[in-house]
């Protein structure tokens, strides 16, 4: 049953990335990646309780988690979002404090479009 539930839903993320290029791929998981780091941060706050803390540490992995399959759609039409969803899947075994550096300045790169050429400046010689 549960094996039949986790195919039912690979299926529906499978058909609701049709259509989207890589870009609006990474941006939606780094929507997840965003709000985790947000849920991270905030548990580790003065005079937050160890109750609250630990509850927001599981939202904050649960974004995790609902980020990595969408990263890892959008690594399968273009390599250069490996390294977001390589980190991603590295917060189950590393301590997501240690992986925030990273994650903000890859779906900086995500947000800023870094992988749209440039127009070069001047006129080129031509052949």
């Amino acid at each position: 049953m549960i094996a039949l539930g986790a195919t039912a839903v690979g299926a529906m993320l499978l058909l609701s990335a049709c259509g989207q290029d890589s870009g609006d791929l990474a941006r939606q998981a780094c929507v997840h990646v965003k709000l985790s780091v947000h849920y991270y941060e905030l548990s580790t706050e003065p005079n937050v309780s160890v109750v609250d803390a630990a509850r927001l540490r599981t939202k904050a992995n649960a974004e995790l988690r609902a980020a990595l399959p969408l990263a890892a759609q959008a690594t399968s039409s273009d390599g250069s979002m490996n390294s977001l969803m390589t980190t991603i899947s590295e917060s189950a075994t590393i301590d997501e404090g240690h992986l925030i550096p990273a994650l903000k300045g890859q779906c900086a790169q995500v947000d800023t479009n870094v992988n749209v050429n440039p127009a070069p400046p001047g006129n080129l010689p031509g052949p």
